[in-house]
C-alpha cells in the first residue's frame, strides 16, 4: 500500500474514530483479561456482605477496567518492540494486548531491514479487535501524521520546511517532506531550469505556499529562498569584493566570448581574453557549467556592478621569463596549433607561440600557402629569429635549418653567365624564371629590349616558354636573381655616338606625329625626335599639315645623349647648312679668277657670314 492511499486512511480513520466502538475488547480472544476481570469481581463478591454491594463492586471494576487504557482507533501512541518475525514486528504499547506492524514498512530501499527488540517507535491503532488476537498497527501511517501534524504547524508559523526531490512530474517535481508534495516548475529557481534531473534525490528547504489537509495537497515554493539567498550572498559580495582580489567562484554560463562566474549572488565576466596566456578557440576547452574555479579580479565597477575577471593572471606571465630562458639564434621544437594564410602558429610551451611566417618557411618561393609545408598537430624543429616579450611576438623560422641555396648561386652563376629556363609566371614588371635549385630568376620589363618599349610582358611571353637571358647579379641578402634577355644583343646605342654625329645630316621614315614634333626613325631601335619649332623656319601650327607617317625626310643632328638615349634632330637647320654648303661650294669653284664679279662675289660672300655670326 503506498504513502498516499495510507494517509487518505489514516485521515479517514481518524475523522471516524469517535463513532467507532469504545476501546472494549469485546471479542477478543485473550484469557489473561477476562481472567483478571473475574479474579476482581470474586475480590469484590468476598468483601462484600449482600448482593446488591457484589453487583455494585462488580460495576465498578468493569468501568477501572475499561480506564486502563485510554487508547483508540485512529490515534498514534507510543510503543516498544517485543519481537521482529518474518512478516510482522510486535509493538508493546501498554495495552491488554499487543500490536502487530508488517515487516515491509521497516525494509529500506536496497531489501534490508532495520528493527530490533527494545527500539521505541510511534506507531498508527488501525484496529483494536483483530481475529489474530493483536491488534493491528502501522508505523508508515503513523509517520505519515506526525508528517502532516509538523507541516500544519510549519504553515501556520510561516516556516520552513526540508524535503527530497524524489521524481519528476508534469508540470515540475515530486519531494518527499515526510509526505509528497509538489513542486512547481516556475518556483524551482530564480531563472528557469533546464534540467531537472541534476535535482533529484537533493534535498532543500521549502517554502509551504498551499496547504489543504483534507484533500492532502501541499505546493512548495523554493523561488522565493533561491532569491533572499542571493540577495544575502550578493550584498556579503557587493560589501567585500576588492580588485586584485583572489576569489572562488563557479562557472553560470558559457558564450563564445567568455565564460560568466558565480562569485556568490554575483556574476562576474571571464573573457576569453583572460582565460590563458596561450590560445584558446572557446571558453568549453577549458570549462563546463558548474566548474568551480579560482580568478582574480581585474576590475570592479561599483556604480554599474560589473566586475571583470581573470583566470591567466592568477599564474605567472610566461612571456616575463622567456628572454632569460631563450635568444635569436636558439633552435627550438614546437607543436603547430594553427594555420593562417600568412603563416604557422606554433606552440613552444604553455602560453607561448612563435610564427613562423610564410617566407621563413623555404628558400623556395613557390610556397604560396602553409599548409604546403605544415599541417596542425605536426612537431617541428624551428630556430628562433626575433623575440618581443614586451608585445608578446616571437619569429621563428623554418628554412634557417635547411641548406641555403643561395649560398652556392653566385660561384654557379656569376654574372654575365647565359642561361635558359622556363617561364614561371608574367607580371606586369617582370617575367619569373625557374632556373632550377627551386630558384626563380626575375627578368624585368626594363631588361627585355633595349629599344622597343614593351607595354606588358606578356605582349612577348607567356607561362611556359622556354627562353634564354643572362644574369645581370644575384643579391643573396635580399635573396634576389636578377635576369636580362636584351643583354644577349648589341645594345644598338653603344655605336650611335660614332653613327650620328651633332652637325651631320641625316635620313628617316617618320613613326610618330605629335603637337609637339616629330619621331624619326634613324634605324631599327633608334629614333630622333624634331621638335615643332625645328621643323621649319616658318612658324608650324600642327606639324601633321607637314609630314605624315611613313615620310622620309631629312635632318641634321643637333644633340646627342647616348646615356639618356636620345638624338635631336632638325630639319629646319639642315636646310639652313645645305644651303650654305652650296654656296661654298660655288665660291670654291672660281677663287683662281680674279675680277670685278669675285670682288663683289667676296664682298657679298662676308657679308652672308657676318649675318649668320649675328644669326648664330
Amino acid at each position: 500500500m503506498s504513502k498516499g492511499n495510507q494517509l487518505s486512511m489514516a485521515l479517514t480513520t481518524s475523522s471516524t474514530g469517535a463513532e467507532k466502538k469504545k476501546a472494549r475488547p469485546e471479542s477478543h480472544d485473550t484469557t489473561s483479561w477476562m481472567d483478571e476481570f473475574e479474579v476482581g469481581a470474586d475480590e469484590a463478591s468476598e468483601n462484600s456482605g449482600t448482593g446488591q454491594n457484589a453487583e455494585e463492586s462488580f460495576a465498578k471494576l468493569y468501568e477501572q477496567s475499561l480506564q486502563q487504557s485510554d487508547v483508540r482507533e485512529g490515534e498514534v501512541v507510543d510503543g516498544v518492540v517485543v519481537n521482529v518475525g518474518p512478516d510482522f514486528v510486535t509493538v508493546d504499547i501498554g495495552y491488554k494486548c499487543e500490536g502487530l506492524v508488517p515487516i515491509e514498512e521497516f525494509r529500506k530501499p536496497d531489501g534490508t531491514t532495520e528493527v530490533n527488540v527494545g527500539d521505541q517507535l510511534s506507531v498508527y491503532l488501525e484496529r483494536i479487535e483483530s481475529d489474530t488476537g493483536f491488534m493491528q498497527l502501522s508505523k508508515d501511517k503513523a509517520e505519515i501524521i506526525k508528517a502532516w501534524d509538523e507541516i500544519s504547524q510549519a504553515c501556520e508559523k510561516d516556516q520552513l520546511v526540508e524535503g527530497t526531490v524524489i521524481g519528476k512530474v508534469k508540470g515540475g517535481l515530486s519531494v518527499d517532506i515526510g509526505v509528497k508534495a509538489f513542486l512547481p516548475g516556475s518556483q524551482i529557481d530564480v531563472k528557469p531550469v533546464k534540467n531537472l534531473d541534476k535535482l533529484l534525490g537533493k534535498k532543500f528547504k521549502f517554502k509551504i505556499i498551499k496547504f489543504n489537509k483534507k484533500r492532502g495537497n501541499i505546493v512548495l515554493s523554493r523561488r522565493a529562498i533561491v532569491a533572499q539567498e542571493k540577495e544575502r550572498m550578493r550584498a556579503e559580495t557587493l560589501q567585500s569584493l576588492q580588485e586584485g582580489q583572489i576569489v572562488t567562484g563557479t562557472v553560470k554560463n558559457i558564450t563564445e566570448y567568455g565564460a560568466f562566474v558565480d562569485l556568490g549572488g554575483m556574476d562576474g565576466l571571464l573573457h576569453i581574453t583572460d582565460m590563458s596566456w596561450g590560445r584558446v578557440k572557446h571558453p568549453s576547452e577549458l570549462f563546463n557549467v558548474g566548474d568551480e574555479i579560482s580568478v582574480k579580479v581585474l576590475k570592479y565597477d561599483r556604480e554599474k556592478e560589473r566586475i571583470s575577471l581573470g583566470l591567466k593572471q592568477v599564474t605567472t606571465n610566461p612571456w616575463e621569463e622567456l628572454a632569460a630562458k631563450m635568444s635569436v639564434g636558439d633552435r627550438v621544437r614546437g607543436k603547430v596549433v594553427s594555420l593562417k594564410d600568412y603563416g604557422a602558429f606554433v606552440e613552444l610551451a604553455e602560453g607561448i607561440e612563435g610564427l613562423i611566417h610564410v617566407s621563413e618557411m623555404s628558400w623556395r618561393r613557390d610556397v604560396k600557402h602553409p599548409s604546403k609545408v605544415l599541417n596542425p598537430g605536426d612537431e617541428v624543429e624551428c630556430q628562433v629569429l626575433e623575440i618581443d616579450p614586451r608585445n608578446k611576438r616571437l619569429s621563428l623560422g623554418l628554412k634557417q635549418l635547411q641548406e641555403n641555396p643561395w649560398s652556392a648561386l653566385e660561384a654557379k652563376y656569376p654574372p654575365g653567365a647565359q642561361i635558359e629556363g622556363e617561364v614561371k609566371s608574367v607580371t606586369d614588371f617582370g617575367v619569373f624564371v625557374d632556373i632550377g635549385e627551386g630558384i626563380d630568376g626575375l627578368v624585368h620589363v626594363s631588361d627585355i629590349a633595349w629599344t622597343k618599349k614593351v607595354a606588358h610582358p606578356s605582349e612577348r611571353f607567356k607561362k611556359g616558354d622556354k627562353i634564354k637571358a643572362m644574369v645581370l647579379s644575384i643579391d643573396k641578402e635580399a635573396e634576389k636573381f636578377s635576369l636580362g634577355i636584351k643583354q644577349l644583343e648589341r645594345d644598338p646605342w653603344e655605336s650611335a655616338r660614332t653613327k650620328y654625329r651633332v652637325g651631320e645630316g641625316i635620313e628617316g621614315r617618320v613613326t610618330k606625329v605629335t603637337d609637339f614634333g616629330v619621331f624619326v626613325e634613324l634605324e631599327e631601335g633608334i629614333e630622333g625626335l624634331v621638335y615643332v619649332s625645328e621643323i621649319s623656319d616658318q612658324r608650324v601650327e600642327k606639324p601633321s599639315d607637314l609630314v605624315k607617317v611613313g615620310d622620309v625626310v631629312r635632318a641634321e643632328v643637333i644633340s646627342l645623349d647616348t646615356k639618356e638615349r636620345r638624338i635631336g634632330l632638325s630639319m629646319k637647320k639642315l636646310k639652313v647648312s645645305e644651303e650654305r654648303k652650296a654656296y661654298e661650294s660655288y665660291v670654291n669653284q672660281g677663287e683662281k679668277k680674279t675680277s670685278l664679279g669675285d670682288v663683289l662675289g667676296a664682298q657679298l660672300k662676308g657679308i652672308l657670314n657676318k649675318g649668320e655670326g649675328d644669326e648664330e
